[in-house]
């Protein structure tokens, strides 16, 4: 075991060398603030970027946060189509028709960086889903009561 420690000696004069070196560059790297005010300046700048990471990191976590809800939105708004069978005046199933509506207006949005109006957009696409759902089922409760009443 000594024999293989004594194979990874470093010389002495090459250690004298090193300390050296590394010390003067480390004089070189940090001389200190030659007066109170560059050390108070030094420190104030320290604080005032921890201040703008903590909102930076605040304003990631809202942008997660609002970009998760912005995905469900979009998976709600597949999963309503999916009710829309009928086509319209071209032919076009309403489903891919509403499916192609709510990828141009996604896009569209896509770049916004104003959490309030993010909040607005997520808000009135999530009341339209709703109340389009809430429209569909009253027109086929509608529908069944005229084939129940029609069928007696």
């Amino acid at each position: 075991m000594t024999t293989s420690l004594q194979k990874w000696r470093i010389p002495q004069r090459l250690i004298k060398s090193y300390d050296i070196v590394f010390s003067c560059s480390r004089r070189l790297l940090h001389e200190g603030p030659d007066t109170i005010e560059e050390l108070l300046d030094r420190h104030i700048v320290k604080k005032e970027k921890q201040l703008d990471d903590e909102e930076e990191l605040l304003n990631r976590r809202r942008l997660t946060s609002t970009r998760r809800e912005a995905l469900g939105l979009y998976r709600d708004i597949i999963r309503a189509t999916r009710f829309f069978m009928w086509p319209d005046s071209r032919g076009v199933l309403w489903r891919d028709v509403l499916r192609e509506n709510a990828r141009k207006e996604f896009e569209e949005a896509r770049l916004e960086t104003d959490p309030e109006i993010i909040t607005r957009l997520l808000i009135g696409g999530h009341d339209a889903v709703q109340s389009a759902i809430d429209k569909l089922a009253e027109k086929q409760r509608q529908q069944i009561q005229k084939e129940r009443g029609g069928g007696d």
